[in-house]
């Protein structure tokens, strides 16, 4: 159900599969893994940690990831998308009424983001929300305030490793199921960024579809071959469990 890439276990089923391994989860972070977010996590001590936790789950969520698994001979079944298992998410929650957080990106992007989220699932309930601009070391109150909603699912939006080091600090404190940092999400569920079109995420060209759109992330693809590199340097020597 996993392959090992530089020491991080990557689900390799489907999404189908995916929603139903977590379902009998008392507690589940679902780590979006693209080359970028695994690269930082061999070097930062916090995400590393955040990542082999027993109760995380890294998603194939990225083309440098897929290539990855199929160079170690252990291909992953599918790219799961971050953005797809967080709609699989809110569907689940508006079928059985269930309640979600969000936290991150700037207020009036938030407050978009909830909704639209109410029209579109108009069952499921948004016990809370905040913008994420606040001070990851002073930020009690808005944890206290989280747990007094009790939410089924928190979704982070407040990129890498901010949001992965908030989950951190929050998931033994939280009577939550779902944990999960989602990046840039609320702007595509609030209508300020747009995914790429179908062809082009069937052809696992979104990443070029978003550095058109915004092309300051281009220097951020050099992280690409630099993982596939240290995962051609390091493929005998890792082991799939």
């Amino acid at each position: 159900m996993f392959t090992k890439i530089l020491n991080f276990k990557i689900f390799n089923k489907d999404k189908t599969t995916l929603m139903n391994y977590i379902e009998d989860l008392d507690k589940v972070n679902i780590i979006s893994g693209n080359p970028e977010v695994l690269f930082n996590g061999l070097n930062d001590p916090v995400l590393k940690e955040n990542f082999n936790n027993k109760n995380s789950i890294i998603i194939p969520d990225g083309v440098g990831t897929v290539i990855a698994s199929k160079l170690l001979k252990r291909p992953v079944k599918e790219k799961i998308a971050g953005i797809d298992i967080v709609r699989e998410v809110l569907i689940k929650a508006n079928l059985e009424g269930k309640s979600i957080y969000l936290l991150g990106a700037k207020e009036e992007v938030v407050k978009k983001c909830v909704e639209n989220i109410k029209f579109e699932f108009p069952y499921l309930k948004v016990s809370g929300f905040h913008n994420g601009f606040f001070d990851l070391n002073n930020c009690d109150d808005i944890i206290e305030s989280i747990k007094r909603c009790e939410p089924w699912a928190i979704f982070v939006a407040m990129g890498s490793p901010k949001q992965e080091i908030f989950i951190q600090k929050v998931m033994d404190v939280l009577n939550t199921h779902i944990f999960m940092g989602v990046g840039c999400v609320f702007y595509i569920f609030a209508g300020n960024l747009k995914r790429a079109p179908k062809w082009m995420i069937f052809l696992g060209l979104e990443w070029l579809y978003r550095v058109i759109k915004e092309p300051f992330r281009i220097k951020r693809l050099v992280s690409i071959p630099k993982f596939l590199l240290l995962v051609v340097k390091n493929k005998n020597t890792i082991s799939d469990n």
